[in-house]
């Protein structure tokens, strides 16, 4: 069983709130799946008696048993019966990125097992058990445009205008991760804006620029000057929308047409470069 787990960008992200309940924020943000992917193979094993795990590509760092992947496994394992699997994952989308790797591989997981071994969940009962492993996980069941509200525990499927899904996307990702903690110590909360990003989205693609936010660049941008001189680079060459996506540390943006990246390759030699489209 082989599945290509893709990567997610966070088109505008919002923060309204802090809830006094339990100290999470409210939000509001649109996932877009992008065609940067990982492989993810699973294989029964027979009469081994154990899920082994095999991680190639990108390092990452952990105890292996605490991968997302493996957690989904176990989880099923507490209510399904189905054979003990060889699990290898080939890493190939950065971490500590904002781009959902992990919950991806997590989701992904979750589909092909459902689908191979003939579980019977359908897309709503997947989401409800995929959700307590990762807050991006329950998006990439869907795997589609989606308007992120709550806690990002609330999808709705949402049109994206033709241009964006014709252009070209452009991807960096520097050597420093950046930990969800550390920037949400750091965030602003806007209530104003709740319910204006979908809206935003209508606007002519010439005025997302100074329309379209993400309400950690500003606080994360003071902490590492690095983001907002790729995001500036990216605009240099011929951006129409350049953001950093989730709580960084990668930024993106969108082309009109593909563009060389030998020239960002060049002046950013330690970054991941990747140019590619929404899926």
């Amino acid at each position: 069983m082989l599945t290509f787990p893709n990567a997610k960008l966070n088109l505008g992200l919002r923060i309204l709130g802090k809830r006094s309940s339990d100290g999470y924020h409210e939000l509001e943000t649109v996932f877009l799946p992008i065609a940067l992917t990982e492989a993810l193979e699973l294989t029964p094993n027979g009469d081994i008696q154990q899920d082994r795990w095999d991680q190639r590509g990108l390092a990452i760092d952990g105890d292996p048993k605490n991968n997302t992947v493996l957690r989904t496994v176990r989880m099923l394992r507490e209510e399904y019966a189905f054979p003990w699997l060889d699990v290898t994952l080939y890493k190939k989308i950065p971490f500590g990125a904002g781009l959902g790797g992990g919950s991806a591989d997590a989701a992904f997981a979750l589909k092909m097992i459902n689908e191979r071994f003939a579980l019977g969940l359908s897309e709503t009962e997947m989401v409800e058990r995929i959700a307590p492993i990762g807050a991006d996980c329950p998006f990439f069941i869907h795997n589609k445009p989606m308007l992120a509200t709550g806690i990002g525990e609330f999808l709705t499927p949402i049109e994206i205008p033709t241009e964006i899904k014709k252009c070209h996307i452009v991807l960096i990702k520097p050597q420093l991760s950046i930990s969800t903690k550390e920037a949400y110590a750091q965030i602003t909360c806007h209530p104003e804006v709740k319910g204006m990003l979908p809206r935003l989205l209508q606007a002519p693609l010439s005025q997302w620029r100074d329309l379209i936010v993400n309400d950690f660049e500003e606080p994360l941008f003071r902490c590492y000057p690095l983001l907002d001189q790729l995001k500036k680079e990216l605009y240099e060459a011929g951006a129409f929308y350049a953001s950093m996506t989730g709580s960084g540390s990668a930024i993106y943006a969108f082309f009109k047409e593909p563009i060389a990246t030998a020239p960002l390759q060049q002046h950013n030699p330690d970054c991941f470069i990747w140019q590619g489209h929404m899926l």
